[in-house]
């Protein structure tokens, strides 16, 4: 077990065997060793949410309170985009939210752990674990959200304001159809009041986009 995991470059060799369930692959991902990130993580932040969801929510990566609680958007971004949830008309039981990195990537600065953006190969490593959720859950819609969600799955040149709101068929990731909108801790960082409503407002409309196309 030891050189199997000095010698990992992906997730992809801690995979479980077999048809894997929700349930084995998250009790596979607390041990993953597929790069680097597992020694400043506390533990595997792995999705969760319903089996049968209809859309899968995807972030970057834990924050700092995803990191200590071991779920994922449970801290203050988590809490935005709870209640741009419900404003939109999806409910956060019957969906299933994940990231595409599950360990906490930060550095120290004075007593906080400041987030770091993780690296092409971070993500890489880690999209084994992400391709085997959405094929345990087969959505009907992957929402990316943020630059670097949106980029792991739909290419480096994706540009979130451009795209945001537009849904993106007969990807790899079919038949599920694909999202981008923003991060919603990209919201939080918006220093000016009424522009981080109109910040809000917009990812609401993005999530309303997809509630009808569910409806549809």
């Amino acid at each position: 077990m030891a050189d199997r995991m000095q010698k990992a470059s992906s997730a992809e060799e801690f995979l479980p065997a077999g048809r894997p369930s929700l349930t084995k692959l998250r009790k596979a991902a607390a041990d993953c060793r597929g790069c680097e990130l597992w020694k400043r993580g506390t533990q595997t932040v792995f999705g969760e949410g319903a089996r049968s969801a209809r859309v899968v929510l995807v972030g970057e990566q834990p924050g700092d309170a995803e990191d200590l609680a071991g779920r994922p958007f449970v801290g203050p971004a988590g809490g935005l985009l709870d209640r741009a949830l419900e404003r939109s008309g999806l409910v956060r039981e019957e969906l299933y939210v994940t990231n595409a990195v599950k360990h906490f990537k930060w550095v120290l600065r004075g007593k906080r752990r400041i987030h770091q953006k993780p690296r092409a190969t971070e993500i890489g490593a880690c999209r084994p674990w992400l391709e085997s959720e959405v094929a345990v859950i087969r959505p009907e819609v992957i929402v990316v959200m943020g630059s670097t969600a949106a980029q792991a799955l739909l290419g480096g040149g994706f540009k979130i304001t451009k795209e945001r709101g537009r849904f993106f068929d007969g990807t790899e990731w079919a038949p599920a159809t694909v999202a981008a909108t923003v991060h919603p801790s990209s919201i939080l960082r918006v220093p000016d009041r009424e522009a981080r409503h109109a910040a809000f407002e917009a990812l609401v409309q993005d999530l309303r986009r997809v509630a009808k196309r569910l409806a549809s």
